[in-house]
């Protein structure tokens, strides 16, 4: 999604709230951490940098979808939209780690910062960057656990806490099985179609649209066939986010994406993009460059005609569009109320034309 959607224009003193609740999150964080010295105190505030600056979608979706079935602002919904942005971060965190990578947006992450916090003490680079990874293990573990105890804290109905705590508990779980599937994938596992739209539904998919729709909407006082309603749609709406970032990471500006439009071809990532291309006569005479980290801007370009001529990038483009038109049509219900089907809509379309 880019800027501001449909989604946050009904709830958009919801998102300053969510911010603020946020920042006062960090601020006692901080302050308790600073008991235990300095550099703990520092872990926190890389950990409160890492959550600033995002898209706030996770948030956006629990706030937009609470509105819809409880028609007016709730102290619960804001907490319950934090623990989502605490958990993707936990998550962004970890995923740096896994794939190795010491800068985010330009500028050095929570592993970065610590090691070069590392080498600024006297450590090897190695050692240093093994103090930075450790870092950044705990501060993605501290935010898990934050969310968890935000749920735990909510002011609902034991019943209801307790499905909203599974509903976290089910994020974790799901991504990590994609994130595994993902690592297993990068090693060399080949994988297919059905394989790789598995890893994109756990790892992605599940707790950055559809948990948060389903969980501002039991919130919300919804019906369980509205809940379980959004979560196909969230699904939906979830692998077709990826499957463009997916193309973004290869075709996309870097520019506009913040991200390298070298990286995923240079970590070798096995994407439908890969998955479709592969056999194919023009990638199997450039296959060899795939995954080299000393990749340079002449051979991606090489990759990048390889996976058009295969056909790949249109099969993609297809995909994409045919998930989002599943979304629209799982929107089309009257079980949903119509400020969310507006929205949701309008997401969808999003997702395919989206260029950051």
């Amino acid at each position: 999604m880019t800027g501001a959607t449909t989604l946050d224009r009904p709830v958009e003193h919801d998102g300053t709230a969510v911010a603020e609740f946020l920042d006062d999150f960090f601020a006692e964080r901080i302050a308790r951490a600073a008991e235990h010295g300095g550099d703990y105190e520092r872990l926190w505030s890389a950990a409160r940098d890492a959550a600033t600056g995002g898209k706030r979608i996770r948030p956006a979706l629990v706030l937009a979808a609470h509105h819809a079935f409880a028609g007016g602002d709730s102290a619960s919904a804001v907490r319950l939209a934090a623990a989502f942005e605490l958990l993707h971060t936990a998550f962004v965190i970890h995923d740096d780690v896994i794939d190795h990578d010491l800068v985010r947006r330009g500028a050095p992450n929570v592993a970065g910062r610590f090691a070069l916090d590392g080498v600024a003490r006297g450590l090897s680079v190695s050692r240093a960057n093994e103090y930075g990874e450790a870092s950044a293990i705990l501060a993605g573990d501290l935010l898990i656990s934050g969310a968890h105890r935000l749920v735990a804290e909510l002011d609902a109905p034991g019943e209801m806490r307790g499905a909203l705590l599974e509903l976290i508990d089910e994020c974790v779980f799901l991504a990590a099985a994609g994130e595994h599937a993902d690592v297993r994938f990068a090693a060399g596992s080949t994988a297919g179609e059905r394989e790789i739209l598995a890893m994109i539904e756990n790892k992605t998919a599940s707790y950055s649209f559809s948990a948060p729709l389903r969980a501002g909407a039991l919130l919300g006082g919804a019906t369980p066939d509205a809940v379980d309603r959004l979560g196909e749609i969230g699904r939906h709406l979830g692998v077709a986010f990826q499957l463009r970032d997916d193309v973004l990471g290869v075709y996309g500006s870097a520019a506009l994406t913040g991200k390298s439009v070298l990286g995923d071809l240079r970590e070798g990532k096995q994407t439908l993009l890969i998955a479709y291309a592969r056999g194919h006569a023009q990638w199997s005479a450039v296959a060899v460059e795939f995954g080299r980290p000393d990749l340079d801007d002449d051979a991606a370009a090489r990759l990048r005609a390889a996976i058009e001529a295969s056909g790949a990038r249109a099969r993609v483009e297809r995909l994409i569009a045919e998930r989002c038109e599943a979304a629209i049509t799982a929107v089309e219900n009257p079980i949903l109320p119509a400020a969310l089907r507006d929205g949701l809509t309008a997401t969808a379309h999003e997702c395919v034309e989206r260029s950051r």
